[in-house]
């Protein structure tokens, strides 16, 4: 199958394209390479199945023609920074929701009919059941990203009711692993490389999130792909677990030996829109035969270790 990979240079996007090329798939892979890093598809680029395509997914006619021929889409390419959504409010809207109506209108070009979207569990906001199902009403949105992400789904399923498409969105937890750019474990990593004395904290300590393996992640959207069959199938992607900002504190300081004072400023949350408690219900993509293969303490762990062996990773985002 010839597949199509928005944000390939990405995080979650070029570990996808090397699973989709080992499997003995096409991959056209497109990135403006804005944040994601080429050298990420350094093993790609030694396929002859793989073609990468500088482009953005806000420039319509490259996105339409660089698209041509493919079967099925993976739209990664988004604007994943939360913390500072209210700084460049229309941002979110323009990489995230406008880029996925641009995708959209790609496909009905080009003919495609499959496309998996990746989402985000922010959509839920302040959730009041937890763990949170995919049935869970949509509250108020409290990030900007949130509510692009969410507006990009509307759009999506709109696009399989007008014009016969079949999409599979996944809302995530925080992702973590190899390639890891992004988020609490890099910059609790970043800071006690350079201070390892010391440690600011965002909040208080006691929020209490939920992280994903990124294979595991893979792992549970091809299952998907492979088995849903419905016209738009929604799932929840995390592990039937949490932990708080102080227990992942605890493992990467473990792991790197060391006993930083922490330095709380002492808001129950991070940032705007960052929600202290984030549990999801993943039973409807358990049901489909998925299980995590790593606890959250096993997938920091093998983050921080990534980072330690990736210095350029780390410097080129200092």
């Amino acid at each position: 199958m010839r597949f199509f990979v928005t944000g390939c240079a990405g995080f979650i996007g070029s570990n996808l394209t090397d699973r989709l090329l080992a499997a003995g798939h096409q991959v056209v892979g497109y990135d403006n390479l804005s944040t994601g890093q080429q050298h990420f598809l350094s093993d790609a680029a030694r396929s002859d199945r793989f073609t990468l395509i500088e482009g953005d997914v806000l420039h319509s006619p490259t996105l339409a023609g660089a698209m041509r021929g493919s079967e099925f889409v993976f739209h990664l390419a988004a604007n994943a920074d939360v913390r500072f959504g209210t700084h460049r409010p229309r941002k979110d809207l323009e990489q995230n929701t406008i880029a996925t109506v641009n995708v959209l209108e790609a496909m009905r070009h080009n003919g495609v009919r499959r496309i998996a979207y990746a989402s985000t569990g922010s959509i839920y906001g302040e959730a009041q059941i937890f763990p949170t199902p995919e049935t869970s009403p949509i509250p108020v949105q409290t990030s900007l990203y949130g509510a692009s992400k969410i507006s990009a789904e509307a759009f999506i399923e709109a696009y399989c009711e007008g014009f016969g498409l079949q999409a599979y969105i996944f809302r995530f937890v925080s992702i973590l692993g190899e390639r890891y750019t992004h988020g609490h474990v890099f910059d609790f990593y970043k800071q006690l490389q350079i201070h390892p004395d010391y440690l600011d904290v965002l909040g208080n300590g006691k929020q209490r999130k939920s992280y994903l393996y990124v294979q595991d992640c893979i792992d549970a959207m091809l299952l998907a792909a492979e088995k849903a069959q419905h016209k738009v199938n929604i799932f929840n992607l995390g592990t039937d677990e949490y932990c708080e900002v102080d227990d992942s504190i605890n493992w990467i300081c473990q792991c790197l030996g060391v006993t930083p004072q922490r330095r709380y400023d002492g808001r129950d949350r991070g940032w705007v829109g960052d929600n202290p408690f984030i549990f999801l219900d993943c039973s409807a993509m358990r049901a489909l035969g998925w299980r995590p293969r790593l606890t959250i303490r096993e997938a920091v762990i093998r983050t921080v270790d990534y980072l330690r062996n990736a210095p350029s990773v780390v410097a080129a985002r200092t």
